[in-house]
């Protein structure tokens, strides 16, 4: 009697093809139709986007980081103790962005929910690790709003800060597809100091404006202009003739969450709610509900 041939595993639930390089093209789809279904039952409808360092900390924990090191100077050699002491100066001298970003968070989203709206409006959105991300998520949480993590599989593991509202807690392997969201639903970018990666996303975001990408007003606040202005010279872009001088009138550059805030907030009133900044007290009109 000659045995039955095994039934192979339909497409979709083959691993190996899954994870092949033939089946990318569904795994890029699945990084775009998951969190679509996600974000469409969690009535979301836009976003405002903290990007910033993954380095710092509260004043607290980085002053507590340095008096550990200073009380224990003793036991290390010179060379590398002068090291970790200047890095755990440097964060305490940057602690006070991770609570401006925190304050500033909780600032927009108790001013957004209280828009009146079938859908929720500008929810702060991270890249779901620490550090800036992580303060954003907070004062996010801590306002009693939704708040959203785009996080990334990394060679180094980043885990979801615990302040993301966990049914909008996303893992990416894409980084084009991780930015395709960043960029979809933002209704305005905040960008604080940050390395390699911060500095993408704020010129990619300045780029797209720049040529006429994007079908819609992002506004974008650069927060800390001592770091800012040390880092890039925005006027010699233009004095080199290589941006024009209207280009940098694209973003905002602050230093309180206070200037951030009202910024953000009549701006999103003007461009997006269809409306004039109301004084405080004041309640908005109902807004449109047609898509985004």
């Amino acid at each position: 009697m000659t045995d039955h041939l095994k039934s192979a595993p339909v497409a979709y639930e083959n691993p190996s093809f899954l994870n092949s390089p033939d089946g990318r093209i569904l795994r890029i789809m699945a990084e775009y139709q998951e969190p679509l279904a996600r974000f469409r039952r969690e009535q979301i409808q836009d976003t405002v986007v903290f990007f910033g360092s993954a380095r710092f900390t509260g004043r607290t924990h980085a002053t507590k980081n340095l008096d550990v090191l200073r009380r224990n100077e003793t036991a290390r050699p010179a060379a590398e103790l002068e090291k970790d002491l200047k890095r755990a100066q440097a964060g305490v001298d940057m602690a006070h962005y991770y609570d401006d970003a925190r304050r500033l968070a909780h600032m927009l989203t108790k001013w957004s929910i209280q828009i009146p709206a079938r859908r929720r409006r500008f929810v702060v959105t991270t890249g779901g690790g620490p550090g800036i991300m992580e303060a954003a998520n907070l004062g996010a949480h801590e306002a009693g709003g939704k708040t959203i993590g785009l996080n990334i599989q990394l060679p180094f593991e980043q885990s979801p800060n615990q302040y993301i509202t966990p049914a909008l807690n996303f893992q990416f392997h894409y980084f084009f597809m991780r930015k395709f969201w960043f960029a979809y639903l933002a209704k305005a970018l905040v960008i604080f100091p940050g390395g390699f990666g911060t500095m993408d996303e704020l010129f990619e975001i300045l780029t797209l404006a720049q040529t006429d990408k994007l079908a819609k007003k992002i506004l974008v606040v650069i927060y800390g202009s001592e770091y800012w202005h040390r880092i890039i010279n925005f006027q010699a872009f233009v004095d080199a003739g290589t941006i024009s001088p209207a280009d940098l009138n694209q973003f905002k550059i602050v230093d309180s969450p206070d200037d951030a805030f009202e910024f953000l907030r009549d701006g999103l009133t003007k461009h997006h709610l269809g409306g004039v900044p109301k004084k405080e007290g004041e309640t908005l009109p109902e807004i449109a509900k047609t898509r985004p």
